[in-house]
């Protein structure tokens, strides 16, 4: 039943909104997705079930945010090889996406609070926190993408390892079709140090008096706004010694 899983999982985020997990009935959820109770736990077995479900669909839903943005990054940069406006646009929704959904910024730091599920993983998964996760970014090779697990129904949920990492795939992923091979180490490493500054950002967001720009008034100026400035500047940063890709036409 897509449409009553659908329904369920909508119901069940809302009602995270409004109060904390453990005040979340599983009975008050099925009469907000108009089904009995009976279908809720055939669908998803019990609250544990619903809150891994949950915690995997918004996890899902921000990584297809990701390949959005960096589809849409290539044309507001106009020209297909401007690699660090395409994770500019990728970074950006990652800071906005992490501030809106609390679910997002757990699984992205790590940090589950008392009013979020924090679904408890396998007894077989380890747990992976944020720093660890930015630990392993910077020790993998530059270039060569790390072995990380896809994405599964069942088993651990991703944590900020796997979704920092998946980030970095699916922007070398993106980017390298206007890249010559000689210079694909260059960017796959680029695009993990971009990867780890944007989760360094969601962690401990940037200052407004850091990122505030010279002449403006700070009080026009949203925190969201400034924040994806800042974090604008750290991605350029990565990829300011790395030479622009060339269309696969003009490759030598």
């Amino acid at each position: 039943m897509p449409a009553a899983r659908e329904s369920l999982l909508d119901a069940a985020y809302t009602a995270l909104t409004k109060r904390a997990w453990a005040a979340v009935r599983m009975v008050d959820v099925a009469a907000a997705a108009g089904v009995s109770r009976q279908t809720l736990y055939n669908e998803f077995g019990s609250k544990e079930g619903l809150a891994r479900a949950l915690v995997r669909r918004e996890t899902e839903s921000y990584l297809a945010g990701v390949a959005r943005a960096l589809s849409r990054g290539a044309a507001a940069a106009g020209t297909r090889g401007d690699a660090a406006g395409r994770m500019v646009a990728a970074a950006a929704w990652t800071l906005r996406t992490a501030r809106a959904n609390p679910l997002v910024r757990a699984a992205l730091t790590g940090c589950w609070g008392d009013r979020l599920p924090a679904p408890t993983p396998p007894p077989a998964a380890t747990a992976v926190t944020a720093a660890a996760a930015v630990s392993a970014a910077a020790t993998a090779r530059p270039g060569v993408p790390a072995g990380r697990p896809a994405a599964r129904a069942e088993g651990p949920l991703p944590g900020p390892a796997e979704l920092v990492g998946r980030f970095c795939d699916q922007a070398v992923a993106a980017l390298e079709p206007d890249w010559p091979a000689e210079e694909l180490p260059a960017l796959g490493a680029a695009c993990e140090t971009a990867a780890r500054l944007t989760l360094a950002c969601v962690v401990a967001p940037p200052a407004p008096a850091a990122a505030q720009a010279p002449g403006r008034i700070p009080a026009q100026r949203s925190r969201g706004e400034l924040e994806a400035e800042a974090v604008a500047r750290l991605v350029r940063g990565a990829f300011a010694r790395v030479p622009a890709g060339a269309p696969p036409g003009e490759r030598r």
